[in-house]
């Protein structure tokens, strides 16, 4: 018998399609798939390419009523308290006693202590964890990302939700209490959009002074520079073959996501009182590469294009 009798998924963007997916692949047969988003033709999608096993929901309340546990993956903090809270038709307007409720969206902590303020009080036996992600669109496809999960190591629901989430991803992390996983997630964001910005102007220097990306490569992985975005998401088009650059920066992690998730890392610094040098700056950063027209949509990474990196390098080096 398993643990689940259904699971409910309400979001599905670039990161809960291939999550979503994961779950029909690994669930059990029996375990049926609640799906909603706003974009009916995804859900359609879905339904069909995975018939009778994921069903389409008329809204999020019907996923909830339906399901066990219920993940949600949405933009932005107005479409969570849209999602559980605001009409008729969100998750709270069903009763969620005893159900366990998995915010994977990367929002503000004031939200999402809110939304679980509001079902500690209406629903005492319900469970509510904010359970953001990090790895982007290819861990997601991959299965690679990992969780930040806003809970105790001791929390008696860890072991079941643990093995549902190692079905979409590789690495579950505790991080203490409600809230942290998205303290979490949004320090890791601030670092890794600080590192982009880096590793853009380190390369576009290196090849401004004559070096090949390809032996600046080499010499950050050998050097005290190597990291995770110089590896896998290289800036520079052609260096890392899967990173987003060399796809034309397509897929991966849109620039204003990354100016959103940025501007909540800065944000919660001042609410924390942590003195930041480099927020103001990274900030203005992505904020007007959000806004170029030459990057706009595309992946974060585009940063190297915004600062004038030269992406036709392979010509030179031939």
């Amino acid at each position: 018998m398993p643990e689940f009798r259904a699971v409910g998924f309400i979001g599905l963007g670039a990161m809960g399609v291939p999550m979503v997916r994961h779950l029909a692949d690994k669930l059990p047969a029996e375990v049926p798939i609640y799906v909603f988003d706003i974009v009916q033709s995804v859900v359609d999608e879905l339904s069909t390419q995975y018939k009778g096993k994921i069903f389409g929901a008329n809204n999020a309340r019907d996923v909830a009523a339906k399901s066990d546990v219920v993940f949600t993956m949405v933009p932005e903090g107005s479409h969570v308290r849209s999602v559980y809270l605001d009409d008729e038709n969100s998750i709270c307007s069903t009763d969620v006693s005893n159900k366990i409720l998995i915010d994977c969206s990367t929002i503000d902590t004031a939200t999402s202590l809110q939304v679980k303020d509001h079902i500690a009080t209406r629903f005492p036996s319900a469970s509510f964890y904010d359970a953001p992600v990090s790895g982007g669109v290819l861990g997601a496809e991959k299965g690679t990302i990992a969780f930040f999960l806003g809970c105790a190591e001791d929390d008696p629901n860890l072991p079941k939700i643990s093995e549902l989430l190692r079905m979409m991803g590789k690495e579950i992390i505790p991080c203490g209490a409600p809230s942290h996983g998205l303290a979490a997630k949004l320090s890791n964001n601030y670092l890794s959009g600080i590192i982009a910005i880096a590793c853009s102007e380190a390369f576009d220097m290196g090849m401004r002074a004559g070096l090949d990306p390809r032996v600046l490569a080499k010499v950050y992985a050998a050097g005290t520079a190597q990291n995770t975005i110089c590896d896998r998401f290289n800036p520079v088009p052609g260096i890392a073959p899967e990173a987003p650059s060399t796809k034309g920066y397509k897929g991966g992690f849109k620039v204003q996501l990354m100016r959103k998730d940025f501007g909540l890392a800065v944000d919660m610094a001042r609410r924390v009182n942590a003195k930041l040098v480099l927020g103001d700056a990274g900030l203005q950063t992505y904020e007007n590469a959000s806004k170029d027209p030459r990057c706009r949509d595309l992946d974060s990474r585009v940063v190297f294009r915004y600062l004038g990196g030269d992406e036709d390098w392979a010509k030179k080096f031939q």
